[in-house]
């Protein structure tokens, strides 16, 4: 199948799931509108109605495209995404991506069909993805399909530091109730060591401390087997690591301290010693929680001027 025919049938595709899931609002827009919304060309955007108005799904009638009925999975033609759970990863990797290297700021509007289009993925991923952003505030809903990625607020960090503080601490003391022969005692080790290791180089790497900042919390949450605390963990440690809105002038001093700090979580763990497992997680939420308001406000501070 040639490239062109490829994409025209991923777009039709891509059209039909847009229709289904109310993000085309009717009469259409403008050829020249939706070509850039779908990152094609209008030619192929002029292909893709012509078919749907065949399959009698869209009616054109006084220049306009109306709809005139629903489509269902069977006017799709073979779909050749990939896997739900390969694309779920893509987009999640994507969207990060584009946090973490600053092409998404507070305040940016971005358009889920474009997003789609970039990452070859179905925008029912896209749209699902980034409502679990909406459940926590993180991004606002303009229009369909369109969204703004929002600005913290200092009392949005405590909130999340309370809410952190729970889930953290209920999972904690779950991991130290495991049995010794447990093989999460054996990644703690593990993850202990390599703590030290990236302590002795972090100088020249600690940008690198994301990945294994999440691996200490991961570990700490995966116990439970809760889907619910994961699928918070995912948003919390973007929040946390990628820094959207951050200032972040003195990371390196933040990365050497997180660092520090899980080394001393993880010694109480190996000690079994409960108590100051706890009481040394509860040091280190209390300091990510204080660095990312005190990282705000120079943000803010600098908008401002």
């Amino acid at each position: 199948m040639g490239r062109s025919q490829t994409l025209r049938k991923n777009t039709i595709n891509q059209f039909i799931d847009c229709i289904n899931n109310k993000i085309l609002s009717f009469p259409l827009p403008s050829i020249s509108i939706l070509a850039d919304a779908f990152n094609v060309s209008r030619t192929t955007i002029r292909a893709v109605l012509e078919h749907l108005c065949k399959k009698e799904i869209l009616l054109l009638n006084n220049n306009e495209y109306h709809l005139l009925r629903e489509p269902t999975n069977e006017d799709k033609i073979v779909c050749i995404f990939e896997k739900r759970s390969v694309q779920d990863k893509k987009f999640e990797a994507y969207f990060y991506h584009l946090i973490n290297n600053k092409k998404l700021l507070p305040g940016d509007n971005f358009n889920e069909i474009q997003l789609a289009k970039e990452t070859k993925v179905n925008p029912v991923v896209v749209r699902e993805f980034l409502l679990r952003f909406l459940h926590y505030g993180l991004i606002n809903n303009i229009k369909k399909g369109e969204w703004e990625l929002v600005t913290f607020t200092k009392d949005y960090a405590e909130k999340l530091y309370e809410f952190r503080s729970v889930l953290e601490i209920f999972a904690l003391k779950a991991f130290m109730s495991q049995p010794d022969n447990h093989i999460n005692w054996i990644k703690a080790r593990e993850l202990l060591q390599h703590h030290k290791n990236f302590q002795q180089k972090i100088q020249d790497q600690y940008t690198l401390f994301s990945t294994l900042d999440r691996d200490f919390h991961q570990l700490i949450l995966s116990c439970n087997d809760n889907p619910f605390f994961m699928q918070s963990f995912d948003l919390i440690s973007m929040i946390f690591h990628f820094h959207y809105q951050w200032d972040n002038s003195d990371l390196k001093e933040r990365n050497s301290i997180a660092v520090s700090e899980h080394i001393a979580v993880l010694t109480a763990i190996l000690q079994k010693n409960e108590h100051n497992a706890i009481e040394a997680l509860c040091r280190h939420l209390n300091t990510a929680k204080t660095s990312m308001q005190e990282s705000i406000g120079r943000t803010l501070t600098i908008k401002n001027r």
